[in-house]
């Protein structure tokens, strides 16, 4: 049985998907490592990687929910009964409830400087020491928890409403002003002496300074930042329509994550070398560099104040998706309640998440493997959960669904793809795994070891 839920339009779906897929590493982390990594010829680079892998992968999930009209978990279980196969979608799942949970974090610190770049404007601050801000911010016991909560109450505010009157209606404003925000930002940053320095640190191919280590990067980032390898993106295609066509929302969806990389950077670094400062990756670059950067220019806490709820608004498009495929799931074999269950599921993200949120301050002596509580989850969510439910779902796509569905399901709503159907499934069963498999491998630093 499938669920009531239903995106209102194509429009809203890819909307959706996309703003699931733009987080705050397309924004700040892409940019940053396309300038050190050759330019204009590692975003090639990404958009060939992102076209063969991140754009097969996309499809296949779409498929899948598309297909089944139901959410991760129920989508497999649909699809292989009496297998282990829906343990895909229980990892996909768990992926996203880890992910949200210091995820938040971050939302919470941006949610933070809003309130400081506010209070700037109004004249209760004086001039702001950036760096010293920032290490208050992160190692603030009390407000920082305080700032998660609210990043994740205006999550599951959104969430519970439901998918049209929640998720979509809110994405139908937040991406376009998402764009809006970008241009105002380009053009400010373009009229600044010496920008072009910027853009040529940005976008000047220069193939010598590609490395081994950056292609991997871009074969990486090709599937990470397309929200692909966690079942986002099946529980969102479950809610579109049999009429619809897959392929023109999931090429949309790449053109529109490839675009927002090239915005953020066209934003960023003019700005930031025409006033001498050096590109930084990392929260460095958000909460240190362009705040110092901003507020050299005129109106520039203006801007700054902009920037923060670009930013902003691409992290709560992202959490939206990774807190729905979790109350999907739960959700599932009764339609109603979801607000509650939201509300539940949310709670439980925000307490999970408090160590991660504790762990530049009171429990900053507690380490993994040499690494902060933060960064341990991040690194299993990145380094293994993703690559492993990546390749998990090319496998199931490619070897396990019937190869009629597929291509029934790809050319539906539309004419002359059997072509484009053959290219796919060879591409999710010989290559993607393939490429999943390097990627993971080098996650795990195992080739720096040999």
């Amino acid at each position: 049985m499938q669920h009531d839920e239903q995106w209102s339009s194509k429009i809203g779906f890819i909307l959706a998907s996309a703003g699931s897929a733009i987080g705050l590493g397309a924004i700040w982390k892409l940019p940053y490592v396309t300038g050190v990594s050759g330019g204009g010829a590692f975003i090639l680079l990404f958009l060939i990687f992102s076209l063969l892998i991140g754009f097969p992968l996309l499809l296949g999930e779409f498929v899948i929910g598309r297909s089944t009209g139901k959410e991760a978990i129920s989508a497999y279980k649909a699809i292989a009964p009496k297998s282990k196969w829906h343990w895909i979608g229980y990892l996909g799942v768990f992926t996203c409830f880890l992910l949200l949970s210091f995820y938040s974090v971050i939302g919470g610190w941006i949610i933070k400087y809003l309130y400081y770049n506010i209070s700037d404007i109004v004249g209760a601050q004086g001039s702001v020491d950036y760096e010293s801000l920032f290490g208050t911010t992160v190692s603030s016991q009390v407000s920082v928890v305080i700032s998660q909560a609210i990043f994740l109450i205006i999550t599951i505010m959104v969430v519970a409403r439901g998918v049209q009157a929640g998720i979509e209606k809110i994405s139908k404003i937040m991406m376009p002003a998402l764009f809006i925000l970008f241009i105002i930002l380009i053009i400010r940053s373009l009229t600044l002496n010496n920008a072009m320095e910027g853009v040529s640190f940005f976008l000047k191919p220069d193939f010598s300074s590609l490395t081994s280590e950056s292609v991997l990067y871009a074969m990486g980032q090709s599937f990470f930042s397309l929200s692909v390898g966690v079942s986002v993106m099946v529980t969102y295609s479950s809610y579109l329509s049999k009429k619809e066509n897959l392929l023109q929302p999931a090429l949309s969806v790449v053109i529109m994550n490839l675009f927002i990389s090239l915005l953020a950077g066209l934003a960023i670094f003019p700005a930031v070398f025409s006033l001498g400062f050096e590109p930084t990756a990392g929260p460095g670059l958000l909460f240190i560099v362009l705040p110092s950067v901003f507020d050299q220019i005129i109106f520039g806490k203006w801007f700054l104040l902009l920037f923060l709820a670009l930013f902003l608004f691409a992290t709560l498009t992202s959490a939206f998706s990774m807190l729905e495929i979790v109350v999907a799931a739960v959700n599932s074999k009764k339609g109603k309640g979801r607000g509650s269950k939201a509300w539940m599921i949310g709670t439980a993200i925000f307490i999970v998440g408090i160590p991660s949120a504790l762990s530049f301050s009171t429990l900053s002596d507690i380490s993994f493997f040499g690494k902060s509580i933060f960064d341990s989850a991040d690194f299993l969510v990145s380094n293994i959960l993703m690559p492993t439910g990546a390749f998990l779902i090319s496998i199931f796509v490619s070897f396990k669904m019937k190869k009629d569905l597929l291509r029934s399901e790809l050319i539906q709503g539309s004419k002359g793809f059997h072509l484009i159907f053959t290219v796919w499934f060879l591409l999710m069963r010989y290559v993607v795994p393939l490429v999943i498999l390097i990627v993971f491998i080098d996650s795990l630093g195992i080739f720096k070891k040999m």
